[in-house]
């Protein structure tokens, strides 16, 4: 299998869509949650300012990194950059490999952007939202997703991944943001064993707790296992996921769900 000219936007584009739909009629079948964030006027205007914001951060990311992810992976390929090439590495098990520690990477990401504060200041407008939706997981700051890039464009380079591994991450890691985001109703049977295997709606929902201790937990966007090793899981929140606000505790009267107001967080005060 290759990857080759427009065939890794298309791809993705498809996947995308199919999942956000999934997720979405899920949502509206099934409902976790039933809250004014998630209903009615105020939803509409969640649903804008982050279907928007995932609008916004893909026009800059192709404008100040268009090969992106899977086109940086093509690049280091051809030039046999990497520890993988270097070691003589099956594809194959470099691929699994790669998923892994792209993972581990993102996992690793995610922690920083809440302990150093100049990556905190970006990443709070992602955890402002005052609902939790398929949406939210699309509500990233477009310097964030910038960010992020480089980030996993320096790690893709380093192991020299393959580019079929790095464009099913992508997929899957958009997929899975998507699912543990989203506002659906598993049975507690199926999400108490599913999420030994991967991030549920309710695993993730506590790491968007306005309490701190529960913000700083379940950092994992694929799998669990990378809070497991290093203590930050937390199965369920304090209050009750009935009970538990979800959001910033300093911003929790709708100003969160305005587009302009979104953008500038970064550059708010606390």
């Amino acid at each position: 299998m290759t990857v080759e000219g427009n065939s890794e936007v298309v791809l993705r584009l498809v996947a995308f869509a199919a999942i956000f739909g999934a997720m979405a009629a899920f949502e509206l079948w099934s409902p976790r949650l039933e809250r004014a964030e998630m209903m009615g006027a105020l939803k509409s205007r969640r649903w804008f300012t982050n279907l928007s914001m995932v609008i916004l951060s893909s026009l800059l990311l192709r404008l100040i990194f268009p090969a992106a992810a899977v086109g940086t992976a093509l690049w280091a390929e051809g030039r046999g950059y990497g520890l993988f090439p270097a070691l003589g590495l099956n594809p194959v098990i470099g691929g699994i490999l790669a998923f892994f520690i792209l993972d581990f990477a993102v996992w690793l990401e995610h922690v920083a952007s809440h302990k150093i504060p100049l990556l905190w200041r970006i990443h709070r407008m992602h955890h402002a939202d005052t609902g939790f939706d398929v949406t939210t997981a699309l509500r990233f700051h477009p310097l964030e997703i910038v960010l992020s890039m480089f980030w996993k464009a320096a790690v893709i380079v380093a192991l020299g991944a393959p580019p079929v591994s790095v464009l099913l991450f992508e997929i899957v890691l958009n997929g899975t943001a998507m699912f543990n985001h989203s506002n659906i109703d598993l049975p507690r049977t199926v999400d108490r064993h599913l999420r030994k295997l991967l991030v549920t709606p309710d695993m993730h929902r506590v790491h968007h707790s306005t309490i701190r201790h529960e913000t700083n937990s379940n950092y994992g966007f694929n799998f669990p296992f990378w809070d497991w090793i290093f203590r930050t899981y937390r199965a369920q929140p304090s209050a009750g996921h009935k009970a538990m606000e979800i959001g910033l505790p300093t911003w929790r009267d709708g100003r969160a769900a305005g587009l302009l107001w979104s953008l500038l967080l970064p550059f708010r005060k606390s």
